[in-house]
């Protein structure tokens, strides 16, 4: 043996030169009785309930097993290394440590009449003997059982892993199956799911170490004798049986039959419902033992509560990406409706004004000097009509400003901040970096951003100094917004349901793959320096390839400039 396990080599190392000489002797004193020693210890053994594979490990880790092996010329660590195989097929058996030194024991008592007529100095060396004998079988046993448990640890924790890590259902279960496989030392491994309508078997992972491009039949229909004979674990002797044979139907893929002398057969159930199953084929005959049914069992039911589990996060994840994508083009459907109403307003409403304002103007000049009454009303009618107009022109910057689309977001930002000074008497600071022209989607987008928080900031901040800045570096374009006003609780702002302004805002950085960022300190909280800090909000958005569709400027600019010739040719004003 060229290398040995390290409880071997600890067993290994209690087996001194003197110990293999006594244990040569006893073995030539027990070889005349080890056949009726081991009737009289099975006897005990199934008198006591133990089935024949636990009476059959037992048996082979006496005295009288070891005495087996010397008497056949083999070295003693021979019998170590049965003692450590049939020391993982009891662990496996669910058999208790506490249960085997009790069995061992029983052994002794069976000996001790054998040993009873010796000299006392040879009776004291061969009980010398058992004892080292003993304490290495014992030492052996628990690295046995200790391989074991450690094997289910390993196999649990890579079976967690798998859940955290796996990004969707089918590597999730790809995952789960090979690393079954490799528990079991199988040959090749498939995991079925049934399909939604409960007729077919689907093909869902499979894994194959001598042919793994080995294709397999993908969808099997469901029988009403094969669903029953997979709804339990199952072991099928492939091997010893005949083809066709009622178990044998439960093999999913006929090629098996050929290949493999064992399969096992795991059901991923839940209350009762089969959903599907996992088999396992092994080259050789391959028996199930307890504890593997037990770790299989307990792992297809972690897999379909992972699997389940999967899926909703699927089915959420395409649920999200629906509505992510209605909200883009919700805000897309809302942008085209702003541009044409501005354009109706501008190229109907806004031109009827005009003329009105100019009709107004042609009737007061046309008025006799000697209706001063009718003149003043004409020119309260006039002035009421200019105001109006310039009302319209802030609706329809508001709405979608041309100056956006024509010169750019830079321009655009100027305009705004310009109208909000004469609006709100406050220092406006706006620094704009070298910015380009952005994808009509994020100029749009950051447009609304700094409109929005102009907005709020001069309807609820009470500041007295604003700083807006926008820049571009990275492939990302950046903006930040700072007031000095009094500040607001932001998560309670984002809890409540009869706003939207903060959600709506950070809805619209989402649409983009942004971030957003609420910075503020309300007035009376925090530190002294601190308070009157007021709000800052941060985004940054990636600069992504433009997809949106620009309206059409060249008819719009016609449209409007046939309206401004009409009216001149009746007019003698300059056009709106």
């Amino acid at each position: 043996m060229n290398e040995l396990s390290p409880g071997l080599a600890d067993a290994a190392d209690v087996l001194s030169d003197q110990l293999h000489a006594h244990l040569q002797r006893l073995s030539s004193l027990l070889a005349p009785h080890a056949g009726s020693l081991d009737r009289r210890f099975l006897a005990h053994l199934k008198k006591r309930g133990f089935e024949p594979k636990i009476r059959t490990a037992l048996n082979a880790l006496t005295p009288g097993s070891a005495a087996r092996i010397l008497a056949a010329g083999k070295p003693v660590l021979t019998f170590i290394e049965e003692v450590e195989y049939h020391g993982r097929r009891l662990a496996k058996l669910n058999l208790s440590p506490a249960s085997v030194a009790e069995a061992l024991q029983e052994y002794d008592h069976l000996l001790k009449p054998i040993l009873q007529p010796l000299k006392r100095a040879e009776l004291l060396n061969f009980q010398w003997v058992r004892e080292q004998l003993q304490f290495c079988v014992i030492l052996t046993l628990n690295n046995a059982y200790y391989q074991v448990r450690e094997a289910e640890t390993r196999a649990f924790y890579e079976l967690f892993r798998v859940e955290l890590e796996s990004r969707n259902l089918d590597g999730l279960l790809q995952q789960f199956l090979q690393t079954l496989m490799e528990v079991c030392r199988a040959d090749a491994g498939h995991l079925y799911m049934l399909n939604d309508a409960r007729t077919a078997w689907e093909l869902r992972a499979k894994a194959d170490l001598a042919a793994p491009q080995r294709l397999a039949l993908n969808v099997i229909a469901d029988r009403s004798s094969m669903r029953q004979a997979l709804a339990r674990p199952l072991q099928i002797d492939i091997g010893s049986q005949k083809r066709g044979a009622l178990k044998n139907d439960a093999l999913l893929d006929p090629s098996w039959k050929d290949r493999f002398q064992s399969c096992w057969s795991v059901p991923l159930a839940a209350a009762g419902r089969t959903a599907g199953v996992m088999q396992f084929g092994f080259a050789k005959a391959y028996e199930w033992l307890p504890r593997e049914q037990e770790l299989l069992a307990a792992a297809a039911e972690r897999c379909l509560v992972a699997a389940e589990k999967a899926r909703l996060l699927e089915d959420l994840a395409a649920s999200e990406d629906q509505i992510r994508k209605l909200a883009e083009h919700m805000l897309h459907v809302e942008e085209m409706e702003r541009r044409r109403i501005s354009r109706e307003l501008h190229d109907e409403a806004g031109q009827s004004l005009l003329c009105i304002r100019l009709q107004l103007e042609m009737i007061e000049q046309a008025m006799p000097s000697d209706r001063p009454e009718l003149i003043g009303r004409l020119r309260e009618a006039r002035e009421m009509t200019e105001h109006i107009i310039l009302e319209m022109r802030r609706l329809i910057a508001a709405l979608s400003p041309a100056v956006l689309e024509q010169l750019g977001l830079g321009a655009a930002l100027r305009q705004l901040v310009n109208r909000f000074r004469k609006v709100h008497p406050m220092r406006v600071r706006l620094n704009l970096g070298r910015l380009g022209r952005l994808p009509q989607q994020t100029e749009v987008i950051l447009y609304r951003l700094v409109q929005e928080c102009c907005n709020n900031i001069g309807k609820h901040s009470g500041a007295t100094s604003v700083n807006i800045s926008v820049s571009s570096t990275d492939g990302k374009v950046r903006l930040a917004v700072e007031d000095n006003g009094v500040g607001f609780l932001v998560e309670e702002a984002l809890a409540r349901r009869d706003s939207f302004g903060i959600s709506g805002m950070r809805e619209r950085v989402a649409l983009l793959g942004g971030h957003f960022e609420v910075l503020s300190f309300p007035v009376g909280m925090g530190s002294k320096k601190q308070r009157g800090r007021g709000t800052r909000i941060s985004v940054s958005l990636p600069i992504a390839k433009d997809a949106g569709i620009r309206p059409d400027r060249t008819i719009r600019s016609r449209q409007t400039r046939a309206a401004i010739v009409r009216a001149a040719k009746n007019l003698r004003v300059s056009a709106i």
